[in-house]
């Protein structure tokens, strides 16, 4: 059972250009998730634009939260442990 997903940088992969390679993840869900739920997003993101992010975060019935210019966040954006989005998770997880 689901009990929550924690969405960080999700990529548009439907209108992003560099993309256009991925398969099989278009269209991009609109229906509300069934559980709690946050998208993680950046104001630099390769892959999404923030206005896009946020229109993620209202048609799944996700939190949204804005952490500013970050790039694309993954394991190479060079933040390191990155404390933000360790607290962003314990919180998320103190929800239920």
């Amino acid at each position: 059972m689901v009990k929550g997903t924690f969405l960080v940088s999700p990529p548009d992969v439907e209108n992003s250009r560099r993309l256009s390679f991925i398969e099989g993840f278009s269209p991009i869900p609109t229906l509300k998730l069934p559980f709690k739920s946050i998208v993680i997003a950046s104001t630099t993101d390769l892959y999404a634009s923030i206005k896009r992010a946020k229109e993620f975060a209202q048609n799944w019935g996700s939190e949204f939260v804005n952490v500013g210019d970050k790039g694309h966040i993954n394991a190479t954006t060079n933040l390191g442990n990155w404390e933000e989005g360790q607290n962003l998770l314990d919180k998320f997880i103190r929800k239920e």
